[in-house]
């Protein structure tokens, strides 16, 4: 009887260990995490800005007329390729032909009238040396000579005016290209009064245009000079067109409050695809480093939750809280630093202050100041201080800190009872830093 009592004993004490250990089991099984981590490889760090601008002709001349007439007859059109001095119209020339024998005829006066008041002036001037003429008299002569001929000059100003203004009723292009834009037709008058009406728009070689591009104010401290540039037009939406910053114009243009800059791109078009006008989409490339150690800015925002941050701190640092070498709250010397990295003097773990978000938005600037990642190595995890340089809009280029092949933790689910089965998956891992059971397979 005896015996027997022992027995069931035995097995009730067997019965509930067992219950008790697959309740643990299970308990921290759920403790489990799983993992999105990134390798850390070489790649580049490429930063750009963008803006809106217009493509121009680099020489555009708007052919106009000096004097007013009807256009008598046109020698070109719209898209007509002409070469310098090449006739593009002439006006009407019987008016200014006119204007011209009037001028003529001013002249041959002032001349004759020169020579009867030269012939007066030597006269008179020899009556008064032998004194037979008053001074009075001598004097209205000599004035009377100079008159005619300051006369002679104006009229042969005049003449040479009317010259000049029926050579102006011949309009010739000033340079070699490609007429955009024909203003007058044939017959049409042109009135020169008050302003020089315009009759022509030539733009020169079309092969080689430019675009001019409004850079934001936050923007334009980054563009220089030479800078390589991509652009697309509407017209041809799958076309990238390649040119490099010529010039940044120093005048600012101020609309609605923003305040903004003109940039000229090269904008060379050896097939002429692209035309005076078009809206252009630039693209410029205004920093670019390659071979860099980088990893997604997420691993730099990366912040555990609260239950994994106090495992982690009671199971790599019991006695935090408690004082260490005789000192309270002293942090341990040596080893892995309290706020993550391998520990040198005093550990090099980061400061409660320095958080892993603490890291700001991307831009083409070096940062060049220390960060704090979290490293996964086999099946645990630790924090590990690095210094960034360069961001752009995804990647942040590492200085040190970590090496190429370094697996970074960017986020972090807590598994439960429905996916403890995947505690098995390369990147999933249950607390990093309770021992494994015998046996157990990682």
């Amino acid at each position: 009887m005896k015996i027997s009592r022992k027995i069931t004993i035995t097995g009730y004490v067997i019965m509930t260990s067992f219950m008790f250990f697959v309740i643990s089991s299970c308990h921290r099984g759920n403790k489990g995490y799983t993992l999105e981590t990134t390798t850390v490889k070489k790649g580049s760090i490429i930063n750009t800005i963008t803006a809106t601008g217009t493509i121009e002709a680099d020489t555009t001349v708007l052919i106009g007329t000096q004097v007013s007439g009807v256009i008598s007859k046109i020698f070109v059109d719209f898209n007509s390729v002409v070469k310098k001095g090449q006739l593009l119209a002439v006006l009407d020339t019987t008016p200014l032909q006119t204007q011209v024998r009037q001028a003529q005829a001013s002249l041959e006066q002032a001349k004759g009238e020169v020579e009867y008041q030269k012939a007066t002036y030597e006269r008179y001037q020899a009556l008064l040396d032998k004194k037979l003429i008053a001074q009075a008299d001598y004097d209205q002569v000599k004035y009377n000579y100079s008159t005619a001929l300051a006369n002679l000059k104006t009229s042969k100003a005049g003449y040479d005016k009317a010259i000049v203004n029926l050579n102006y009723a011949t309009i010739t292009s000033p340079i070699k290209g490609v007429i955009l834009n024909r203003a007058v037709d044939q017959g049409q008058t042109v009135a020169a009064s008050f302003s020089t009406p315009n009759l022509f728009t030539i733009a020169n070689d079309l092969t080689q245009m430019h675009v001019e591009a409004d850079v934001d104010e936050a923007d334009i401290g980054q563009v220089r000079q030479g800078q390589p540039v991509d652009f697309t037009v509407d017209a041809y939406p799958t076309e990238v067109f390649k040119g490099d910053i010529r010039q940044v114009r120093l005048q600012p243009t101020v609309t609605s409050n923003v305040v903004t800059y003109t940039v000229i791109v090269n904008a060379p078009n050896p097939e002429k695809k692209l035309m005076p006008g078009m809206t252009a989409n630039i693209t410029v490339l205004v920093q670019k480093i390659d071979s860099v150690l980088v990893v997604p800015g997420r691993a730099m925002r990366f912040t555990p939750d609260a239950a994994f941050m106090a495992e982690y701190m009671k199971a790599n640092f019991p006695n935090r809280g408690r004082g260490t070498a005789g000192q309270q709250g002293q942090r341990p010397q040596g080893g892995q630093g309290a706020y993550g990295g391998q520990g040198g003097q005093g550990g090099q773990g980061m400061q409660p202050s320095e958080g892993a978000g603490m890291f700001g938005s991307a831009g083409a600037t070096s940062m060049k100041r220390p960060v704090v990642v979290w490293v996964k190595s086999g099946d645990s995890i630790h924090r590990t201080r690095v210094t960034v340089g360069a961001v752009d809009a995804t990647n942040t280029e590492i200085t040190s800190g970590l090496k190429e092949g370094d697996q970074v933790i960017l986020s972090m689910t807590p598994m439960n009872k429905s996916n403890t089965s995947t505690t098995n998956s390369p990147n999933t891992t249950t607390s990093p830093f309770m021992p494994q059971r015998p046996g157990r397979r990682r």
